[in-house]
């Protein structure tokens, strides 16, 4: 597993004794901290620029679907993996559709740092899209039309056009459904139940 920086939002100190223990052993940087809001946690992005985000299903002020609002919008790029005591599957799948990339069951901790390097990884295409153009793919994925598209962001169609090829050069697909599925797959839309 290649160095990372991972931003645990826990606030059980036992459990977050526990997740830095077998990270450090991993040669993962952890942060540790306390969010009680969207926006404190916009502020933690910014100055922290996690590779990977790990939260408990129900924070205590701020849970991860509060996460997984402001990743989608801030920091697509950054996954989000749940760590939690348990979870029933409602609640799992629920997680998964609003864009958490893996949960992973304290008990199961070992799991935790091949977790994050897949979670990163299958993330990473995100990073090399300019925030324009991840826009597009979020308006493609929610089922807009280029003209819709041109409209809602003032471009024109040819320049809609020109972002969602760009989009598919550079996240290496070839149709317009296999940028939905990456879309959907990487929490940038939302999935109702």
């Amino acid at each position: 597993m290649s160095p990372s920086r991972v931003l645990v939002l826990n606030d059980n100190k036992a459990d977050v004794d526990l997740i830095e223990q077998q990270l450090s052993a991993a040669g993962v940087t952890v942060e540790k901290r306390s969010v009680a809001s969207p926006e404190a946690f916009k502020i933690l992005l910014e100055e922290l620029e996690p590779d990977a985000v790990l939260s408990d299903y129900n924070g205590s002020s701020f849970g991860a679907g509060d996460a997984l609002e402001v990743l989608r919008y801030q920091s697509p790029a950054t996954p989000l993996i749940l760590v939690t005591e348990s979870i029933n599957g409602v609640s799992a799948v629920a997680c998964l559709r609003n864009g958490a990339e893996d949960i992973v069951i304290k008990k199961n901790l070992q799991r935790l740092p091949a977790a994050i390097s897949t979670a990163i990884e299958r993330r990473q295409p995100l990073s090399k899209l300019t925030a324009r153009q991840v826009e597009v793919l979020r308006l493609v994925a929610e089922g807009h039309r280029t003209r819709e598209i041109a409209d809602k962001l003032s471009l024109s169609i040819k320049t809609v056009e020109s972002h969602r090829g760009e989009l598919m050069k550079r996240l290496g697909m070839h149709d317009v459904v296999s940028l939905v599925r990456y879309a959907l797959r990487s929490g940038l839309v939302a999935l109702s139940p």
